[in-house]
């Protein structure tokens, strides 16, 4: 099974209402948030912290939500404005964090 941050499956399969235990899907799932965090990661432009409460972990589990419901179309769609949103976000930081004159 993919290595996710502790506790991260738990609380998709909570957030998608899965109470059953099922290694297949278990599996299936984790792939599905790995593949998530790098697609969100990617257009952040760094690796994101997905076991706060903020928004990439947001994304990520809206992400699990499309795309387990073979929507990941309407994903890019629907979230267009919240993935650009975050990936201005962590630009406006790293220039902030690149040019800090604090001295």
């Amino acid at each position: 099974m993919t290595n996710l941050p502790e506790g991260l499956l738990k609380s998709v399969k909570n957030y998608l209402n899965i109470t059953w235990d099922d290694e297949a899907g278990d599996e299936k799932l984790s792939g599905i948030i790995a593949r998530g965090m790098k697609y969100i990661d990617r257009i952040a432009g760094k690796e994101l912290d997905y076991t706060v409460e903020d928004k990439p972990r947001e994304l990520l589990f809206e992400y699990c939500r499309y795309v387990r419901s073979n929507a990941f179309e309407q994903f890019q769609i629907n979230f267009q404005h919240e993935l650009l949103s975050l990936q201005m976000h962590e630009e406006v930081r790293q220039y902030e964090e690149a040019n800090n004159t604090d001295i």
